[in-house]
């Protein structure tokens, strides 16, 4: 959420970022009109008060001085006035609401450093890892770039390959949950767990582990900005009002909602696998084939609270350890800036990480490594106190998936097939895979 006195000082400010994502300031517009609106009547209201007040000291002298006529009038009088500081209160409380709501689902103002653009199509491929042999090198840079010199026996569909292999079972799934749920077997599921547990591993150095529930109250949800905006996209218990995580995010992110950490905790980090859960409900007929969208995934997440002054350390930080699993795994990847017409609602700026998947024939994002600075934190009322100065200050949240399961995984079957249809396991997932370094053709 945004800081309503950046709408006060600066409106212009949050109107150049609206623009700058293509979205329409009526709302910023109509936001300013309430909140003048909300702190008039207020003023009004708190007048009204401090007149009451002191009608009711008078009073009490009057009763004193034995003038009960004059105390009855002026009794009469406040109570007349009570019932206008209701109305005024009951005024102010219900524009509140209405500057609240909008407040909840306006997006947050891009950085400055965020590349200005209108849409997907306008990111920008900030590096490319793994084709060093194209001889064009500077034309992987463009975002429509598709790698070629893949041989044949790569260019299978990890649907297909997965299914002849029997490690993944999208039928029985369906028979069991319906489209878009997917049944890992035999060292698939092994893959999976292997993947989960390199993630893990690969940033315990620093990061807590937690494992939080996968089940989170509304206020949860709306710390980061699922809810309201994207309720459509969640899984709603109604009938104990907790919803599905769709990311390890959510949770994370409100580890310490409604609290007070001490500048010398930050930055603070954490991590957590999680499964996640998500409608996908604007998705039906798109990219629904194997693991390219699905109900139920697998993911290790990284996030940390920081100081402003740490934000964008922390921001690069998050990014070097995701594109690091990459690297180990063999993958090859492309790393996007993602502009401003394209960020989702609370990002300041995002780092895309994409791997490519030949069976597939497309790029698959992995990892989307994004700083909110302060949006998260007004939401979920996350503060420290800093070691100089009066007051407090609201952290800035930074958070990337180290490893989501579904793509990595794809990825992994479609680059490593070999000519006999196995597929080689790698290197780096050795440890986890009991032995197993190659899942062998039928």
């Amino acid at each position: 959420m945004l800081d309503i006195k950046l709408l006060r000082s600066t409106p212009e400010v949050v109107r150049v970022g609206l623009e700058s994502r293509g979205e329409s300031t009526e709302s910023l517009d109509t936001a300013i009109e309430l909140d003048e609106s909300v702190r008039a009547i207020s003023g009004q209201r708190d007048d009204m008060r401090s007149e009451i007040n002191g009608l009711s000291k008078q009073v009490g002298e009057l009763h004193r001085a034995g003038r009960g006529v004059d105390a009855a009038e002026l009794q009469t009088r406040s109570r007349e006035l009570g019932q206008q500081e209701s109305a005024l209160a009951e005024e102010a409380a219900a524009l509140t609401q209405q500057l609240t709501d909008i407040m909840l689902v306006m997006p947050n103002v891009p950085s400055l450093d965020a590349p200005v653009g209108a849409s997907e199509k306008e990111n920008v491929v900030l590096r490319v890892h793994g084709f060093d042999d194209d001889p064009f090198a500077e034309h992987q840079l463009h975002l429509d770039w598709t790698p070629t010199g893949y041989a044949e026996h790569q260019l299978v569909p990890h649907w297909e390959s997965a299914e002849e292999l029997g490690i993944l079972d999208v039928e029985r799934a369906t028979k069991m949950s319906g489209a878009m749920f997917v049944l890992y077997r035999g060292l698939g599921a092994r893959l999976v767990r292997a993947l989960i547990q390199l993630g893990l591993d690969r940033n315990s150095d620093a990061y807590e582990e937690m494992r939080p529930p996968s089940l989170v109250r509304t206020e949860t949800l709306m710390a980061t900005g699922q809810l309201p905006k994207f309720s459509d996209d969640a899984y709603h218990i109604e009938r104990d009002d907790l919803w599905a995580i769709p990311t390890g995010e959510v949770p994370i992110t409100s580890v310490a909602r409604d609290e007070i950490l001490a500048e010398g905790d930050l930055p603070m980090r954490m991590m957590a696998h999680t499964s996640c859960f998500r409608r996908e409900a604007g998705s039906a007929g798109r990219d629904t084939r194997g693991l390219l969208r699905v109900h139920e995934f697998d993911k290790v997440e990284i996030l940390a609270y920081a100081s402003p002054e740490q934000g964008n350390a922390m921001h690069e930080e998050l990014l070097e350890r995701a594109e690091g699993t990459i690297v180990a795994l063999g993958l090859p990847y492309r790393i996007l800036d993602i502009c401003t017409g394209d960020l989702g609602q609370p990002h300041a700026r995002c780092w895309d990480i994409e791997v490519w998947a030949p069976g597939a024939d497309r790029w698959l994002e992995v990892s989307s490594v994004s700083w909110f600075a302060e949006y998260h934190a007004r939401r979920g009322n996350i503060r420290y106190k800093p070691e100089e100065g009066k007051g407090t200050a609201f952290v800035h949240t930074v958070n990337g998936s180290a490893v989501a399961v579904p793509r990595v995984w794809a990825a992994i079957v479609e680059h490593n097939r070999q000519p006999d249809g196995s597929i080689a396991i790698p290197e780096a997932l050795h440890p986890y895979m009991g032995g197993h370094t190659v899942i062998p053709a039928v």
